[in-house]
């Protein structure tokens, strides 16, 4: 049987709700989309643009220089692959024979040797940016099962990652067709020990015929998702009974 592919964000739908999860894989019934952050995108593509043209130099680049970050962009041959969203890192996961598939931003290499994950990230404002709210862990579950993805293929990686995070600049007197932005690297020592068994417990999940419970939303309380959906269908059902009277 052919391997069935399950992407990065797949694992963190898991994580955030079995039941969205569930109904995706196995009824293709997905959570409704966000609009594109094209902006984001933008400067994701703006800064690899950057870090490739130190990594043509093998030198660091400054953003790493100031915030002391010891290393300078990894050269690897398969790195425009690992880059491609449909294409990305993979690894096969034989115990549930899932292909394992995530696209990272950028990866940097130490002095000795370690590959480490890096994930750009892009918003905008008053306040200093960081990694430690609550609806933060998704972040942190991209980078750790970046890691895992990476050594399933052989490299040697660290468990420090850094976040490239850009902050657009709300201070100024007018916008001018221009927005600057203060950047940070901010480290994140991650530990991909959890994605082994969440794998496990996906293939587990999607095998069952049942649908599992409700999963709890990032910020607190039931998943939003399925809470307007059971919202909307009792009041439909209601509705429907009202009018047959």
């Amino acid at each position: 049987m052919a391997p069935f592919k399950v992407s990065r964000s797949k694992i963190e739908l898991f994580m955030q709700c079995p039941r969205c999860f569930w109904l995706d894989v196995r009824l293709k019934i997905t959570r409704p989309s966000s609009p594109p952050f094209n902006i984001n995108k933008a400067i994701d593509e703006l800064f690899k643009k950057e870090f490739d043209n130190y990594r043509k130099q093998g030198k660091p680049h400054p953003l790493m220089v100031e915030f002391g970050v010891e290393a300078v962009p990894f050269q690897h041959d398969s790195l425009n692959v690992w880059r491609e969203n449909f294409t990305g890192v993979v690894a096969i996961h034989k115990p549930t024979n899932l292909h394992v598939f995530g696209a990272v931003d950028d990866l940097w290499e130490t002095p000795d040797g370690e590959v480490v994950v890096v994930d750009y990230k892009a918003t905008a404002k008053n306040t200093e940016v960081g990694i430690d709210s609550g609806w933060q862990i998704s972040y942190k579950r991209q980078m750790e099962v970046y890691q895992w993805l990476l050594r399933q293929n052989g490299l040697t990686v660290a468990d420090r990652g850094y976040f490239v995070y850009a902050n657009g600049r709300m201070d100024l007197d007018g916008f001018n067709d221009r927005v600057e932005f203060r950047t940070k690297v901010i480290p994140y020592t991650g530990s991909d020990a959890w994605v082994e068994p969440t794998l496990l417990k996906m293939k587990k999940c999607m095998d069952n015929d049942d649908m599992p419970p409700i999963g709890d939303h990032i910020m607190g309380g039931p998943c939003e998702f399925c809470t307007y959906a059971r919202a909307r269908t009792e009041l439909t059902l209601t509705h429907i009974q009202q009018t047959k009277k």
